[in-house]
Formats: structure tokens, C-alpha cells, sequence
């Protein structure tokens, strides 16, 4: 049986995940207490293949290494999976305003700045743990909702999903990355006038740096490592492993160098995902 915990802060998505999971087939328990988890699972395990369920700030145990326990009790045969969503401190603010729905610790006379700091505190535990980790600071429910079918179906075989992901610095590294490799110092199309409006995707900046020794051996070389390392990664029970490729703004040689990998890989495995962070930021693709 396939467990998946989802768990995040409040305002992060949860809701939407369950929603999501149970489209996808997942029988779903909304906010249960983490001390009933093994026996839930034992209980469900005949009937249900796959099982998502939610566990909020409310519902965690007094103490942080409690759950490391409890974990630790669940059935041998378990497939578990971890979910962590979360959203930057601004949006969760954000979106408490606009739903003006109570915070899960309000009632413990802090104000919601504070109560939304203290959640991160004590999700601590389980954030730590998250196999898979989503921030949806810049997703609509619609665009969350995709990228979670995606993550969860993409995961078929019970293999390691690769998923690489290009990215700008300038906006910030992606929180759930694994790795993260720099290619600021390749040479730059953006300062070429007819390169500098397309991306990584388009054929004349393709051609441009797979002709430059630099970006070939740097790819070559990123390449290898993860290679060297992947089987180790596999003994090691992770369902992701997050590769992300950053230059100045996401545009270009991230996106080349991310394809270029994703490429070789996807001739070898079934499990090979990718995602340009700033293409769908900045022009939706």
C-alpha cells in the first residue's frame, strides 16, 4: 500500500492537494493525530491501495521526537511518501487575509505574523522529512493542482523520479532542490541581440552554446557526477531527486543545460521530469 502524508503550514494548499489525490484514486483522511497513523494504516491496508492523509500543526505529538516513533511503527510492507507543502511568509499572510479564516494557533493570543512563524517551528519534524516538497508561493490552485498529478503519477514504478529544473538566481533558488548547479559563468546568449528574446528551448540558442567547449564539458561533468551517484541515491529509499541548473535569469543556459540532462537520462529511465521554472513564470510555457 502506497501512504502518502501530506502536511504544510496552513494556507499552503492542502486542501487542494486532497482534493487532487482523490481525484487521483487515493482514499483520503483529512487531519488525523500522527499517534493514530499506525493504526490506520494497519486497518486500511486490505482495502485500499493507495491512502493520502493530511496532519496539520494541531495534530502533531507535544514532542518533536515523537514522530520520529511513530514513523518507525508503521507496517513494514508501507510504501510511505512524504508531501511538504509550503509558501513564502508574505503569502500565507496574503491568503489568511483574503479567506479571513481563523489560524489553527490564533487561539494561543499570538498575532498571525507570530502564529505563522511558530508553525514552521513546529513542523520542523515533519518538513525535515518531506520526500517531496512543493512551494506554492507562485501557484494558483489550478497550477498546483497540475503540478501534483504530475509528481504523483510521474511516480509509476516506485522508482527515484528525476526532475530537473532550470531556474534564474535572480529570483531566488528552488527550495526543493537536491542540487543545485551554477551556470553563471558560461558564456551568456543574452548578450547576443538576436538570441537575448528566446530561450534555451529555441534552436539558434541551442546551437550557440552546444557550439562553446565550456557548456559541453560543464554538462558532460554534471552529467557524470549524478551518474556516479545515482545508484547510491536509489539504495537510499527517496522517491525525488530534485537537479536544478540556475543561471542569471532562467532563460537560457539553465534551460539548455536542464534539457541537455534530462535528455540523456530519459534514454535510460522512464521516470524524467523537467520543469523551467521562470518559462512558466514568465511566459507560461
Amino acid at each position: 500500500m502506497k501512504l502518502l502524508v501530506v502536511s504544510g503550514r496552513s494556507g499552503s494548499g492542502k486542501s487542494v492537494a486532497l482534493r487532487v489525490l482523490e481525484d487521483l484514486g487515493y482514499y483520503c483522511v483529512d487531519n488525523i493525530p500522527v499517534n493514530l497513523l499506525p493504526t490506520l494504516a494497519t486497518t486500511v491496508m486490505g482495502q485500499y491501495e493507495r491512502v493520502a492523509v493530511s496532519i496539520d500543526v494541531r495534530n502533531l505529538p507535544q514532542d518533536p521526537d515523537e514522530l520520529a516513533d511513530i514513523l518507525s511503527y508503521l507496517p513494514r510492507k508501507l510504501d510511505l511518501t512524504i508531501l511538504y507543502l509550503d509558501a513564502d511568509h508574505a503569502s500565507l499572510i496574503k491568503r489568511f487575509s483574503e479567506t479571513r479564516r481563523l489560524h489553527p494557533l490564533s487561539h494561543q493570543a499570538m498575532s498571525l505574523d507570530e502564529a505563522i512563524s511558530r508553525e514552521q517551528q513546529l513542523l520542523d519534524p515533519i518538513s525535515s522529512r518531506a520526500d517531496l516538497y512543493i512551494d506554492t508561493t507562485e501557484l494558483n490552485v489550478h497550477q498546483l493542482a497540475e503540478q501534483l498529478r504530475e509528481r504523483i503519477l510521474g511516480q509509476k514504478t516506485g522508482r527515484l523520479v528525476m526532475l530537473f529544473e532550470s531556474f534564474g538566481f535572480k529570483y531566488g533558488i528552488p527550495k526543493d532542490a537536491d542540487f543545485v548547479f551554477d551556470a553563471r559563468f558560461l558564456p551568456n546568449p543574452h548578450w547576443e541581440p538576436e538570441l537575448k528574446p528566446l530561450t534555451g528551448l529555441d534552436q539558434p540558442v541551442k546551437d550557440y552554446l552546444a557550439s562553446q567547449a565550456v557548456v559541453a564539458k560543464y554538462t558532460w561533468q554534471i552529467n557524470s557526477f549524478i551518474s556516479s551517484w545515482l545508484p547510491h541515491l536509489e539504495r537510499n529509499n527517496r522517491s525525488y531527486l530534485t537537479i536544478a541548473i540556475g543561471c542569471t535569469g532562467g532563460q537560457h543556459r539553465s534551460v539548455y543545460i536542464a534539457e541537455s540532462l534530462a535528455e540523456s537520462y530519459r534514454n535510460q529511465r522512464e521516470d524524467v521530469q523537467i520543469r523551467h521554472r521562470e518559462l512558466v513564470r514568465h511566459h507560461g510555457h
